[in-house]
């Protein structure tokens, strides 16, 4: 695809721009092992989101092996009294494939609005994390399913649910295959007012 160069465009502008039209929400991962340097510095970056007032409302859960088996339980329990337990233990399988888990939570309030612009926040940190991992070759899927929303997920993590509410639930790895993917055109989504 040939794309029309602005003025203002430079190698870097477009080598940026590349990583944020190319990062994918990613299914299936390579069991080999994402270096906890690499993490902790993709999540460093992702502290520096724009959070209003700074009130940096986040906190990042990385997850050890007896977590992920706990989290594992806690999936087929869910998913067997939904489906019974074929479907259980098809999805624990599945999740089982997963090599990296992260949970971020944010922090929560009282006031309404702080709530809204704390998740908000939130939300742009994890995206700066997804963003700095995809750049590294790294991959990750945001997933925000019934086990997050489940009162011994908190117990399993460890945070206290009165307190915090899950942004996301995270997987990471390097892709086993990026799927395609397109996005409406500009046209569709932007209006301009005078």
């Amino acid at each position: 695809m040939t794309t029309k160069t602005s003025s203002y465009e430079t190698q870097e502008l477009r080598e940026f721009a590349e990583v944020l039209r190319g990062r994918r929400t990613i299914e299936l991962f390579l069991q080999t092992p994402v270096p906890d340097a690499l993490l902790k510095e993709a999540i460093e970056a992702a502290t520096w989101a724009p959070n209003h007032h700074v009130t940096q409302p986040w906190h990042f859960y990385l997850l050890g092996d007896e977590t992920v088996e706990r989290c594992l339980d806690l999936c087929e329990d869910i998913v067997t009294t939904k489906k019974g337990e074929k479907a259980g233990k098809f999805k624990r399988q599945r999740w089982s494939e997963k090599p990296g888990w992260l949970v971020v939570t944010c922090r929560k309030s009282q006031d309404e609005l702080l709530q809204r612009e704390d998740y908000a926040a939130c939300c742009a940190a994890v995206q700066t994390l997804m963003l700095y991992l995809w750049k590294a070759g790294v991959g990750c899927k945001w997933t925000t399913g019934d086990i997050t929303r489940d009162a011994h997920f908190s117990e399993i993590v460890g945070f206290d649910e009165k307190e915090v509410i899950v942004v996301t639930l995270m997987w990471y790895g390097y892709p086993k295959l990026i799927p395609a993917q397109s996005r409406k055109n500009i046209t569709e989504v932007l209006s301009k007012t005078v």
